[in-house]
């Protein structure tokens, strides 16, 4: 072990100099291996290109730096030819700023410790920089130029233990050369789901943004946690940006918010940020003493709501699912009801969430009407509008969302119908007052110290319950610059035209039957084949219907023409659900399915 006043002496007077007695625990002093610097070596470390012969990672003595050319202050007057001595903040510098001269390193001798060289890097950045590089270009070649192209197949599917013999999967003692890797990566890309398809209709997400996808690229590159804003500035004021914008498409004319790992968790903030409204205490108390807390959602909600209570303690069977119309819309009459029998039950209604875009049907709840209980009652109105959301940016088709503005809180995904790229999740709140920071700080003193030499305003991550926490917005918001509001509101508004255009075709042929007209991208459909087009629609015919989505899926799968997915849903049996996103959609690709799924379920 080393003393405390010798480890003071090696940081402070270098290892130089303490290098004589460094044999002691089991370190010490190597003479210096270092070769004489290369020619380029005063200007940047010896890299790709430079043919003088000096190592990579070496770390030679510097020569004098060449002068730095500094942009003028405000005000100053460019003096062209002056000699650098005269430029005032060579004479007084701007507070911290620091002369190049200060910042290199003194040369120091070889330090060996437990059998390590210690001086200089170990990794070899020149072989590292080629295999991005190689990485980087088959990623162009196999994925973004080939997103597009409806000649490839939008999967190739295997099944899991054939996967399991064509990837090699197994981690080994030692490392794999590069050109292994990059027949891996080549592996990854073949056997994976090509989501940028424009026949990938599986999800609430498809297609490719270009621009979000350079920002992933940068966001990648950069490695950045958004927490304060000392080491994440830019993301910082991007996502402040990107919030403010969202806020006010909402309706509201201030809010607070913060981008979250998913919807699910953006739900989850919501419900504990109105149980904090509701009683303070729980955060430094628990929940002893607790009434029984009660909240209200639609029948038709995402299954994130009951995660979220049984996660947050207020357990499943205090979620009270109100029942909804034959377009799967929340019954406000029905609302209305069951928060007067829960009252009635001595429970507390503290949160009511409504559901703007469906998961299954699309439906959007009655806002204003929802709005007129949850005031009467004085209940906490959240709406997750994760899929649905997007409309609001749409002047046609805002007025689904109509009365939004009248909500605590909204979640609202921008990498569903925006394309912002998985993942990209906003939690939008009305409240100025802090309330999303006094609910989940706690005031960690190694990243929110309060006596920063600026503002700590900045400094946002103390209302998340993440600690590092990915620049989602930063996606959302290079596709914005992109595009503009104008760019975003098309790709909402063909997006929706084009599932009426399915919808109208749907109707001119015989054996596609919907379920419901919709008002929204989700387009939901039975295909019949023509074996059970003469059969009564009993009990048979919907239990041999029920077999013919999931037959289909698996034909379209194996053959990798096209995805679409399918479900059961409230007591009808499997159909499909086709979800229109990317602009890269054609009317032709909307013709394609209808051909394919008959051609795939005809014979059955």
């Amino acid at each position: 072990m080393w003393p405390a006043a010798r480890q003071v002496l090696i940081e402070s007077r270098g290892l130089q100099e303490a290098g004589s007695g460094a044999s002691e625990g089991g370190v010490k002093a190597a003479p210096s291996a270092r070769p004489r610097p290369s020619p380029c070596s005063g200007v940047r470390p010896a890299a790709a290109g430079c043919t003088c012969g000096s190592p990579r990672g070496a770390l030679p003595q510097q020569p004098q730096p060449p002068p730095r050319l500094r942009e003028p202050r405000p005000g100053a007057a460019r003096s062209g030819g002056a000699a650098m001595s005269s430029d005032p903040d060579r004479e007084c510098p701007v507070d911290g700023d620091i002369d190049q001269e200060e910042m290199v390193p003194s040369r120091k001798s070889a330090v060996l410790v437990d059998g390590f060289i210690l001086n200089g890097p170990t990794t070899d950045a020149k072989a590292g920089e080629k295999f991005v590089e190689e990485a980087c270009r088959l990623i162009m070649e196999e994925v973004v130029l080939k997103a597009t192209d409806i000649n490839e197949k939008v999967c190739e599917w295997r099944s899991p233990e054939q996967l399991k013999q064509l990837l090699d999967l197994e981690m080994r003692d030692t490392g794999e050369p590069h050109h292994r890797l990059l027949e891996l990566c080549q592996d990854v890309i073949r056997y994976s789901v090509k989501t940028n398809h424009p026949r990938f209709f599986n999800q609430l997400y498809a297609g490719l943004d270009y621009y979000s996808l350079v920002a992933r690229f940068m966001t990648e590159a950069l490695n950045p946690s958004v927490y304060t804003y000392e080491v994440s500035p830019v993301f910082l004021l991007v996502e402040e940006a990107v919030l403010k914008k969202m806020i006010e498409f909402i309706g509201w004319k201030e809010g607070d918010g913060i981008f979250n790992p998913g919807g699910s968790v953006s739900n989850m903030y919501a419900m504990n940020l109105a149980r904090y409204k509701y009683c303070p205490d729980i955060k430094e108390k628990g929940l002893s003493g607790l009434p029984r807390l009660i909240l209200f959602t639609s029948a038709e909600c995402h299954y994130s709501m009951k995660k979220a209570a049984s996660f947050l303690g207020i357990g499943t069977d205090n979620v009270c699912f109100v029942e909804t119309d034959g377009r799967g819309k929340m019954i406000p009459e029905e609302l209305e009801k069951q928060i007067w029998q829960a009252r009635k039950e001595g429970a507390a209604p503290f949160l009511v969430c409504a559901t703007s875009g469906t998961t299954v049907l699309g439906a959007f709840d009655p806002l204003d009407e929802i709005a007129d209980i949850c005031e009467q009652h004085g209940l906490w109105l959240h709406v997750d509008a994760s899929w649905g959301g997007s409309a609001l940016l749409s002047r046609k088709h805002r007025k689904l969302l109509h009365g939004i503005h009248r909500a605590d809180s909204v979640a609202w995904n921008p990498h569903k119908m925006l394309m912002s790229g998985i993942q990209c999740c906003a939690l939008l709140v009305k409240d100025k007052s802090d309330l999303l920071k006094k609910c989940y700080s706690a005031k960690a003193s190694y990243l929110f110290q309060q006596d920063k030499f600026y503002d700590v305003s900045y400094d946002t991550g103390d209302k998340s319950i993440q600690c590092s926490r990915r620049p989602d917005a930063f996606k959302f918001w290079m596709t914005w610059k992109a595009l503009g509001t104008s760019g975003l509101e098309e790709r909402v508004n063909r997006a929706l035209a084009l599932s009426r255009y399915l919808v109208e075709e749907m109707k001119k042929r015989e054996g596609f039957k919907l379920l419901l007209e919709p008002e929204y991208a989700n387009i939901c459909f039975w295909y019949i084949p023509p074996s059970l087009r003469e059969m009564e629609e009993g009990p048979e015919f919907w239990a041999k219907l029920n077999l013919v989505a999931p037959a289909i899926k698996e034909r379209m799968m194996k053959k990798g023409s096209l995805m679409l997915g399918y479900q059961p849903h409230r007591g009808k049996v499997n159909f499909f659900r086709q979800v229109v996103i990317s602009p890269q959609v054609s009317r032709e690709d909307m013709d394609f399915l209808l051909d394919e799924i008959d051609l795939l379920g005809r014979d059955m």
